[in-house]
């Protein structure tokens, strides 16, 4: 594939948020004493986010950081779960769970594989640049560079997300390559020029979650990050 650079979705595509904000749900309900099934908390979390962003990129909320939208999801989550002894410091915590996310095996692994290319790699993410650059670096994600939402002021899969992308980087949109998990991301990408690569992720919500059907209208398929750095570098 005859690109110049390849961009990462980076929740779900390149890192386990379900294991690691679990966990982290987990250990506060242990210190306060609440009980939950927190795998299923987080699902709830997570659940909110589409309709969440969906809401700025329409223009029915005011644009707000991903950290600032996460806090309100969750305080709308720990509500419904009657969770309220959750006090604000270990929501503020909570929060930055997402900035500590593990990743998946094999996606440090591939983005060394691509350093070593002439090919450019950078997130491409929901999430802004200072929690970006703090995941991807305990993470051990090396990207080029780091590309946020945030600077274009809105949210995946809105097409200026990926059009603004390209211009910072000064590449024209087909010879840039999104590469992510979920099929609305790569549709929105592929709707601004971008060429297309899915991952498949099928523990991103769980052993039990019913599988993802792989897009049929994309460029690549890979199982893993390592395989599409192979497929890239030939």
């Amino acid at each position: 594939m005859d690109i110049d650079a390849a961009l990462f979705d980076v929740f779900g595509t390149m890192t386990d948020w379900r294991s690691g904000v679990s966990g982290e749900l987990a250990s506060v309900g242990d210190r306060v004493g609440v009980r939950a099934d927190w795998h299923a908390v987080t699902d709830d979390w997570r659940r909110k986010y589409v309709p969440t962003l969906g809401a700025v990129v329409s223009g029915a909320a005011p644009w707000r950081s991903l950290d600032g939208l996460h806090r309100v999801m969750l305080d709308e989550v720990l509500a419904e779960r009657g969770l309220d002894a959750i006090g604000e410091a270990d929501r503020e915590r909570l929060v930055l769970a997402w900035h500590r996310l593990r990743p998946w095996p094999d996606a440090p692994a591939g983005l060394e594989m691509l350093h070593g290319s002439p090919v450019i790699t950078s997130a491409l993410s929901n999430g802004g640049v200072g929690q970006l650059a703090r995941l991807t670096k305990q993470a051990g994600l090396r990207f080029d560079c780091i590309l946020s939402a945030e600077l274009a002021r809105t949210y995946k899969p809105d097409r200026r997300v990926y059009l603004r992308a390209a211009e910072l980087l000064g590449i024209e949109p087909g010879r840039l390559l999104m590469v992510a998990c979920h099929p609305d991301d790569l549709e929105g990408a592929a709707g601004a020029g971008f060429r297309t690569a899915y991952i498949p992720r099928p523990l991103e919500w769980g052993p039990e979650a019913a599988p993802v059907p792989t897009p049929s209208d994309v460029d690549l398929v890979a199982d893993d990050a390592v395989e599409l750095a192979r497929a890239l570098t030939g």
